[in-house]
Formats: structure tokens, sequence, C-alpha cells
């Protein structure tokens, strides 16, 4: 029998970093984490499970993938066929509305929606909890694309208690994430090959030893819907998460030109009263937090500095969700 079913996910923006693995089998960060959904950004995955096929297959953006991203995906369902006792063969189809590959978390909105679409057509219904949990084995950071607004993933004693679940809807505080994007390439060091380079810095042991004061401070500004503390955490977050990028061996140098020109930019025009801050996840592309009545000066500012080819704009959203089948 054919089994099928789509959802749809959402990447994530992580205002405290996740870098660096303590199993990398298993996705086990070496830190908590905490994101905003991006409503408006989405990726939308049909698998569908076939007695027929004699092997799986992918195809993204109307091409089909072979290699080593067709491996992850299968490896990736052997999870969901080792949960459901079936050896059944899938062809998963995956539409992308934004850069892939380009760190604005596209793994992140895959994996989610392919857990969530994964498990639906073989007939398992799993807790939030627990597919947030098997998303991250895709990708740690899908974890946090499965529940909705914004979210914690904790990093837990083991495989059972990392996973990720919200701190506050969507509707709690309305922020903007406008994208400046500098590079929408494929960036040359993946994430998963930059996690395991995290430990040759010296500079990460004193990140993670940090990032409990700095989840408390940010989880707190979020709850607060504190502007001001939140704009100050989450640049000085992605700086420390750079700045072990920037020192591992070999080094990691994901900024380009435009990228600091951002990066200075941002805090000038939080001085001038705008309510805006940057922060920027493993590659090149600017992610510009600001408060809704902000949010058009800000875009407008980011379109006029040489290098950045277009805008993103993104709101805080929900979390992964099944897409009824068409009638």
């Amino acid at each position: 029998m054919i089994q099928s079913a789509t959802a749809q996910a959402s990447p994530n923006i992580a205002f405290i970093k996740y870098w660096g693995n303590r199993d990398a089998s298993l996705r086990l960060p070496q830190n908590g984490s905490i994101s905003m959904n991006l409503a408006g950004l989405h990726a939308k995955t049909t698998v569908t499970f076939d007695p027929e096929l004699q092997s799986d297959s992918f195809t993204l953006n109307q091409r089909p993938i072979h290699g080593p991203g067709l491996q992850r995906v299968s490896s990736f369902l052997d999870h969901i066929r080792s949960l459901s006792g079936s050896a059944t063969r899938a062809a998963v189809t995956s539409e992308n509305n934004f850069p892939t590959g380009a760190g604005i978390a596209s793994s992140a909105a895959a994996f989610a929606a392919l857990a969530l679409a994964g498990t639906a057509a073989i007939g398992l219904n799993l807790t939030e909890a627990a597919l947030s949990r098997l998303a991250r084995l895709g990708s740690g950071s899908a974890s946090r694309s499965i529940p909705g607004g914004f979210v914690e993933w904790q990093a837990g004693t083991g495989d059972e208690d990392s996973y990720a679940f919200s701190l506050a809807p969507a509707e709690h505080w309305p922020l903007v994430d406008c994208i400046a994007v500098v590079s929408s390439g494929h960036k040359p060091t993946g994430s998963t090959e930059g996690h395991a380079l995290a430990d040759t810095s010296p500079l990460q042991a004193a990140r993670v030893a940090d990032t409990p004061r700095r989840l408390d401070i940010c989880r707190q500004a979020i709850l607060d819907r504190d502007f001001t503390a939140l704009a100050e955490i989450i640049e000085h977050d992605s700086s420390l998460m750079h700045a072990v990028m920037m020192t591992s061996r070999p080094p990691l140098f994901y900024w380009e030109p435009a990228s600091l020109t951002l990066m200075k930019l941002i805090p000038q025009l939080r001085k001038d009263g705008l309510k805006a801050a940057f922060t920027l996840d493993a590659g090149a592309n600017v992610h510009v937090i600001c408060a809704p009545e902000c949010a058009d000066q800000v875009e407008q500012a980011l379109r006029r500095v040489a290098g950045v080819q277009r805008v993103l704009r993104a709101v805080c959203g929900s979390g992964a969700f099944l897409v009824p089948p068409q009638a």
C-alpha cells in the first residue's frame, strides 16, 4: 500500500547559537540554544512510501539529488523505518522558497518537514518532543523548527531529553527578521563539518561554559519583551560563535565585506532610535531582528548597503505542520 503525507516547516534564526556537538552521531549539542521560527520562509516536503520502490529517491526544487545529499535523506528515513518496523523505501520531494545552503537554516526546515511528513506517512503519531528529537538526528537545528514561536533546545543529558520546546508563542512578540542576503550560493564549509571543528578553537570551551548565563538573559528578554536586552545578548552571542569559527583549525571565515559593513551599521541604527539587532548563523547573510514598527526603515537601510543582493523578510511563526491533501 502506498502511504503519503506532506508537511511544511520554517527555518529558524538562533538567538543563542548551537555550535559544536558532544555526540556527532546523535547531534547532541555542547550547549543549549534559543531561536525564533521564521514564517514566510519554508520547506514543503512530501514523503511517499511505496512497496514497489527498490531504493529511496530525493528531489529538491524539482532537481533529482544523488550522492551525499540523497544518502543523508535516506539515512534519516532509516530512523523512521526503525521506529515503525517497516523496510519500505520512499520518494521524497521537497521545495524551499528561500536560498538553500546559504546560512539561512535550510537544513533545519528541511529535516523538520521530513520528520513530520515521514512519520505521518508511515502511520506514526509522535509527540512534539519525540518529533523534535527525531528531527535533531537529521540536523541539530531542525529540532527547533518543530515547535512554534520562540523556541529553546535543551542540551539534555542524552538522546531522550535533548529536544526543543516553545518558550512563547509567535503572537507573544511580533518581531521581524529582515535578512540581508549578501551570498545566496552554497557556503564552502557546511555546518556539519563546522561543528566538528569547534573544539579545535581555544575559545570554544569558554563560549560553552558561559552559555547558561546567555540563555538566562535571552530567555528573560523574550518573556519580558525587552528589546534592549535582547539586542545586546544576540549580537554578543553571534560574535562569540564566529570568534570560535575564525579560530578553529582550519579557520572558518564566513563573513563577506558586506557582512561586516552591516554589523557596524546596525548598532548605529539602534543609537539613532531604531529597534534593530544583528545576528549571523554559519554563513555570510545578516539577520536583522527588529520591532515591527521599525521593519520598513530597517529594510530600506539594508537595501542601500553595497553588496546586499536582496532582503528577505520573515515574522515569528508557527512550528511544523501537516498540509492537508489536495481535493
